[in-house]
């Protein structure tokens, strides 16, 4: 069905997996569009209730396809607006957790940053070189970083093109967790697991929520979080949730809500 990713279902979590392994998952036009159109059909199955997204023990993703690029023109890229098509994946409401093995790098790891958090094996790399390519990233890469990681050490990071190893990602706050290589996706999953056994409104109002935070200022994110939490009382995952924690049982989501 795909070119250039894998994509299976265990459970209620979908796993997209991108194998282009001579290329280091380098991602090029193919990848986008494949990634988009998985993410997009997850998104409708109401069956699925979080994504993992990793590559492989070499490199979770080395970058965009410099190969594809490399002839163009200004011209090209604003008439094609190269890039802008990641901005579905972005917009995909189901929770999405990135499992880092190897090289996160450039496109790698803007795509890394695209996801709600991330998950890294204690060999990952992380990094935007594009200054060694004469450019600048263009998937989001010097907003998202300078958001999650702040202004200093995201300037460091894109004027230098240095890479950043698990322990530092994890202690600037790229990464959410730090665990053995051979345990990334399966601790991934097992995240994904447990975010996807509870109600699939309550999580994507939580992510959405999260996110709002990036953009309003404190009282205004503080006043739009505490209306969704008077609007969420009555629903059947409210109801259920709170009448399971007062009868000291674990709450029975049903699949879909």
């Amino acid at each position: 069905m795909y070119e250039t990713i894998e994509v299976s279902q265990e459970g209620r979590v979908a796993l997209i997996r991108l194998n282009r392994p001579k290329q280091l998952n380098a991602l090029n036009s193919t990848v986008a569009r494949e990634i988009i159109a998985a993410t997009e059909a997850i998104e409708k199955d109401h069956t699925i209730g979080a994504i993992v997204l990793t590559g492989s023990e070499r490199a979770f993703a080395a970058g965009a396809d410099i190969s594809e690029m490399a002839g163009k023109t200004a011209s090209d890229m604003i008439e094609a607006d190269f890039f802008a098509e990641w901005e579905r994946f972005t917009r995909c409401r189901t929770p999405k957790i990135a499992a880092v093995n190897g090289y996160a790098l450039g496109g790698g790891c803007e795509l890394m940053m695209m996801c709600d958090f991330a998950i890294a094996g204690e060999g990952a790399k992380f990094g935007q070189p594009e200054v060694k390519l004469g450019v600048v990233a263009g998937m989001g890469g010097t907003q998202r970083m300078t958001r999650l990681i702040g202004r200093a050490r995201s300037m460091e990071m894109h004027l230098t093109g240095r890479t950043m190893g698990a322990a530092e990602a994890l202690q600037a706050g790229l990464v959410a967790r730090v665990v053995p290589d051979a345990e990334v996706v399966s601790t991934a999953m097992e995240s994904a697991k447990l975010i996807a056994s509870y109600a699939r409104a309550t999580v994507r109002t939580i992510r959405d929520t999260v996110m709002r935070a990036e953009e309003l200022p404190l009282a205004e994110g503080v006043h739009y979080e505490r209306g969704l939490f008077h609007r969420m009382f009555g629903t059947q995952h409210q109801i259920e949730g709170m009448t399971a924690f007062l009868e000291k049982r674990a709450p029975r989501f049903q699949e879909g809500e």
